[in-house]
């Protein structure tokens, strides 16, 4: 072990209820020089289009992940051993200015990936997702898996707004963020606003997994495609908490059911194992709506399970 790194509180030693509230229990920095992985909040929902709240995400989730352990009980992964991992805190956010908003939190993630840190952030409704793509796919474009109940390709919304939660990935294709054809999305569903709302994604060449073909065909042999379209070359993961049950995940903006439980969610993550990927996020979780809790511990579990696939990733960078 490398005694420079950063661990979490011991809750043997300190109680999960004592102490400041960080991602993991991890301490809580400034910058993010010198590590391997930011963990970082985007408490911002300026592109949610009914139901608000997902701003408050960040800070429910940081109370929650008091819960994870220092060990993956699957991979025995000991994220905190093999990689320097910290809370660098939220990204600077504009709550009434949408195109400044989109500006500073680009800035807060160009901050850390220019210090050479990967990104795992939580938002924040899935326009944050938008900015961040925007600081780690500078130099070229990236690929994406995208687990989510919709597939956020829309065009506009309200007359002649281009940039909410709905459109994103719509504007990183445009923008040249994304190569399309590396573009992988799982677990779409629910009523759409026309027949052909998804013809533009499928003319560009994503890939749309619909709930039915992924219960159809099952987790591994549907991440063995996603995996076969991204290849070895930079991926970002995008995590929409909505992807899940709302039996299981509530507290979310624009619930539909039908989704994954939380156990399918935790075995597609996992197999993301080995993937070259740029960064992640967990979004969309909204403590307003939620009940008891479970949707900010289930994405405080996505997000450590999405931080030991990027701990092993380190390692291997390492080894």
């Amino acid at each position: 072990m490398n005694e420079t790194f950063h661990q979490p509180v011991d809750a043997a030693k300190v109680p999960r209820f004592a102490g400041h509230a960080t991602f993991m229990r991890l301490p809580a920095i400034a910058s993010a020089e010198g590590l391997d992985i930011a963990l970082v909040g985007i408490p911002w929902d300026g592109g949610t289009t009914n139901r608000a709240g997902a701003r408050h995400g960040p800070r429910e989730v940081r109370n929650y992940s008091s819960l994870m352990r220092s060990t993956h009980h699957v991979f025995k992964t000991e994220p905190f051993k093999i990689a320097n991992i910290a809370d660098v805190g939220d990204v600077a956010v504009n709550p009434i200015d949408l195109l400044n908003g989109l500006e500073l939190i680009e800035a807060g993630i160009a901050d850390i990936v220019a210090k050479g840190a990967l990104p795992l952030s939580i938002g924040g409704d899935h326009l944050t997702t938008l900015p961040v793509l925007r600081a780690v796919a500078k130099a070229a474009p990236v690929g994406l898996i995208h687990f989510d109940a919709h597939s956020d390709t829309n065009d506009t919304y309200f007359g002649n707004n281009h940039y909410t939660h709905g459109t994103p990935f719509r504007r990183a294709i445009e923008e040249g963020l994304l190569d399309p054809h590396r573009v992988v999305q799982i677990g779409i569903r629910g009523s759409i606003y026309s027949p052909d709302e998804h013809n533009w994604a499928q003319a560009q060449r994503i890939r749309i997994i619909y709930i039915e073909e992924f219960l159809a065909r099952g987790a591994e042999a549907v991440m063995a495609e996603a995996r076969d379209i991204v290849g070895d070359e930079p991926t970002y993961v995008t995590f929409d908490i909505d992807s899940i049950d709302p039996s299981m995940a509530p507290g979310t903006g624009t619930p539909e059911i039908g989704g994954f439980t939380t156990r399918e969610a935790q075995q597609l993550v996992r197999l993301l194992d080995g993937l070259t990927l740029v960064g992640a996020d967990v979004v969309e979780v909204s403590p307003p709506f939620d009940l008891g809790g479970m949707t900010s511990i289930v994405g405080a579990t996505i997000m450590f399970e999405l931080l030991c696939v990027m701990a092993r990733q380190v390692e291997r960078r390492r080894g």
